[in-house]
């Protein structure tokens, strides 16, 4: 094994050494319940404070907008139920999109079996919904948008600012998860009419188990979980100041090197796409070529499957995923790509490569290297390997991104 690459930083991401610094204190020596009025817990409450202005300022909020979660999925779901359940005499209907996280998707079928009405907007063969089918989509008793800032497979970034415009216009709660663009790309909660947003410290090189919710002021949603009262009642249970010191580091980070880190990305994701494509045949990339996140590179390699691929690269030193990692471990195929309108026989051969900060040429040089013969040996071993080219079997109205 020549070296060791890590391209699956959508999955997660290395814990920051400043991030883990910053945390340590608040283990050994300021390790007070923020709660508590002695200088133990005043301590500890003045850093979760600190961090709350640091996340503010990622979002371009106020503080106090601010709550801490224990991730992105709790985010997510306090969104979604406290909405729904706190303006259901309004109405009972959901807006989403067929290829939200799995947080999202399961939340609203859990409302469905509740009495709910949830409309799943279809993406075209990038993975982009339409504005015109939002607008179509919305009623008198739609309460609540919840569409992702982008997509955690494909990379795909939705027109966020546009349907929170729509939804603002409409007097209709938007919520957006950014748990994969919060710390990536900018993020401005007051000119994108966003109402409610979900960001997760793992993602931005923070700790996990630790996360965070936004919700404009004067917005009403019921809390989930019950206890004595934390974090103004919006999300009982003791601080978990450590995390949440990290997430603020990590933020703090992000912000400072966002512009620079994403330029960077986007011309080794470019690389690592062209390469790809040049090197396989019939292999495409799968949403966006331009308008998805910086570090995201996305492909179908046909004729071969998606866990084969990770098996093998794991094998030379490469960790990279196929399609989410949430959902790695199911036999199904990514319901992303499905819905993208890729036929099912070659969603099972996706390929998710995400790039991070430390990501290098020569790593995407070793990737180029190894991931061709892999893939040779691979369709030598498939009962595929003669079967029909996707440009072949699709039909004219097919949705793949054929390139």
């Amino acid at each position: 094994m020549d070296r060791l690459v890590y391209l699956d930083h959508a999955a997660t991401t290395p814990v920051a050494p400043e991030v883990i610094d910053a945390m340590l204190p608040y283990m050994r020596e300021i390790w007070g319940n923020p709660s508590s009025i002695h200088r133990y817990g005043r301590q500890a409450s003045r850093a979760v404070e600190a961090s709350r202005e640091t996340v503010a300022k990622l979002l371009n909020c106020t503080a106090r907008e601010v709550y801490f979660t224990a991730g992105g999925t709790e985010s997510d779901n306090l969104a979604i139920f406290g909405a729904a359940y706190a303006r259901q005499e309004k109405g009972k209907h959901i807006i989403t999109s067929v290829i939200e996280h799995h947080a999202v998707l399961h939340s609203v079928d859990v409302l469905e079996k509740q009495g709910w009405e949830i409309t799943r907007l279809p993406v075209d063969k990038f993975g982009l919904i339409s504005l015109d089918d939002l607008k179509k989509a919305i009623r008198p008793d739609t309460v609540l948008v919840t569409i992702m800032h982008a997509n955690n497979e494909v990379g795909v970034i939705e027109p966020v600012a546009e349907i929170g415009a729509i939804c603002r216009e409409a007097g209709i709660l938007f919520h957006t998860d950014a748990v994969q663009t919060a710390g990536h790309i900018p993020i401005d909660v007051v000119a994108m009419n966003i109402d409610l947003l979900s960001l997760s410290g793992h993602k931005l090189y923070g700790p996990k188990g630790v996360g965070a919710i936004y919700i404009r002021k004067g917005i009403k949603i019921k809390p989930l979980i019950y206890g004595g009262g934390h974090e103004r009642g919006m999300r009982s249970g003791t601080e978990n100041v450590p995390g949440i010191v990290g997430l603020a580091k990590a933020v703090e980070l992000a912000i400072a090197d966002m512009e620079v880190e994403g330029e960077r990305e986007t011309k080794l994701r470019d690389k690592l796409l062209d390469g790809i494509l040049e090197r396989i045949k019939d292999s495409f990339v799968t949403g966006h070529r331009t308008k998805r996140l910086p570090n995201n590179a996305s492909v179908i390699i046909q004729y071969v499957e998606g866990e084969a691929q990770l098996l093998r690269l794991d094998a030379v030193g490469i960790a990279v995923s196929s399609g989410s990692a949430c959902t790695s471990g199911s036999l199904d195929p990514s319901h992303v790509l499905t819905s993208m309108g890729i036929p099912v026989a070659f969603a099972h051969g996706s390929l998710r490569l995400s790039l991070g900060r430390s990501t290098t040429d020569e790593d995407i040089d070793y990737v180029l290297e190894k991931l061709p013969p892999v893939i040779e040996l691979l369709r030598e071993m498939s009962p595929f390997r003669e079967g029909v080219s996707i440009l072949d079997c699709c039909s004219d109205d097919c949705h793949c991104d054929h390139g």
